[in-house]
């Protein structure tokens, strides 16, 4: 199955919309999974409409293919600019390149990378103890493995 062609008509069809194509995933016996999310909430009826809009596009008679659409579940990592567009303001977990992990409010986010708000202890010149600062500080996407919506169950 031509995956490129499969890309082009999702996203045509999803130009302009609240609903946007995080990836699509084609095993060597032609079973398709494409993975959507969603400004706000995805729901069942848009992702059957979305299945049935590609099924009519993509004769199942001239190529056999599976058909598996989703959104993007929870607590999976970021994969596109528009999924963390969607979080500034909210709490984000973020694993950078050198294991360090940051819990954090994300603050912007761009083609460049992400700016993160949150407290550090820092030591202060004089004092003994560490002290709680609030630091704002970028990172680049190279120097992040994963970033994830942080989900507080307290």
């Amino acid at each position: 199955m031509e995956v490129a062609a499969i890309k082009e008509f999702i996203e045509q069809r999803l130009d302009g919309g609240k609903m946007f194509l995080i990836e699509i995933n084609c095993s060597p016996a032609n079973e398709i999974e494409v993975v959507v999310d969603s400004d706000e909430r995805v729901d069942i009826d848009s992702l059957v409409e979305l299945s049935r809009a590609v099924e009519e596009a993509f004769d199942r008679e001239v190529e056999d293919y599976e058909l598996t659409v989703i959104s993007a579940g929870i607590g999976q990592p970021l994969k596109v600019l528009r999924q963390y567009q969607k979080l500034i303001g909210l709490p984000v977990e973020v694993l950078l390149t050198d294991s360090t992990k940051i819990l954090a409010t994300l603050t912007a986010a761009d083609e460049q990378g992400i700016t993160l708000s949150y407290t550090k202890r820092v030591a202060v010149e004089g004092k003994k103890r560490k002290e709680e600062v609030e630091v704002n500080e970028s990172y680049s996407f190279e120097q992040i493995k994963w970033t994830k919506e942080y989900l507080d169950f307290k």
